[in-house]
């Protein structure tokens, strides 16, 4: 299967290095495909047989990465809904408001479930939502992994992206329905304000104790 990764932030740059590995001929888009392509120069990103791609040729993917924020996304999704429709989308977007003090979402929902809603033809997987782009950067912390937790409301489509991780630095678990991601996206905001209190923001993740390091993969 296809896999492309949208975005070019600090999280579209983290996951292309964390992907590559596992995923051959990843491709990499933004508005900009000169941009891209920069940045794959500057970063080394061809070496990894990461290739630079436009939106249209991104979308053809089986499985696409979006690290777009959640304000973004919506309006995105909803453009290109009818390319969506039968792929696996991959979120791992926040409903931050701009000075990460709260949420823009409501209580009952989550940045995952309202992506779904609004593509619902589409199979919208959660993942990597509670890990920061430092992580990405630096996956393993003395000895330890972190844990990315995969949500999903199709059993097969969750499955396929878990066996697509494996292999990456982390500890790839499943997490259940999508609706988890109302837990998973206020965690991250509060491990975010620990950190920044603690000294150590922004390289912060999850990591669960009292399980077997290796968990086996689907």
């Amino acid at each position: 299967m296809k896999a492309s990764i949208i975005g070019t932030g600090r999280m579209g740059q983290g996951l292309a290095k964390v992907l590559s590995p596992v995923i051959p001929d990843l491709l990499w888009a933004s508005r900009s495909k000169e941009k891209v392509s920069r940045l794959m120069e500057e970063g080394g990103y061809e070496a990894l047989g990461v290739k630079a791609a436009s939106y249209e040729e991104a979308l053809q993917s089986d499985i696409i990465f979006h690290s777009l924020w959640f304000r973004d996304v919506i309006p995105w999704a909803v453009k290109h809904r009818d390319c969506l429709s039968g792929k696996i989308l991959v979120d791992l977007c926040n409903p931050f408001t701009d000075d990460f003090s709260d949420f823009t979402t409501d209580w009952g929902t989550s940045a995952a479930e309202e992506l779904q809603r609004v593509i619902p033809q589409c199979y919208v997987v959660g993942a990597f939502k509670n890990t920061f782009f430092k992580v990405l950067e630096q996956p393993i912390h003395h000895n330890e992994r972190s844990d990315v937790y995969v949500t999903g409301d199709d059993q097969q489509a969750k499955e396929t992206i878990m066996r697509l991780l494996h292999g990456i630095p982390f500890r790839i678990l499943d997490g259940g329905k999508l609706s988890n991601n109302r837990t998973i996206e206020r965690m991250t905001l509060f491990e975010r304000e620990l950190a920044i209190r603690y000294g150590h923001y922004p390289y912060v993740s999850f990591k669960l104790f009292g399980m077997e390091e290796q968990v086996d993969s689907i």
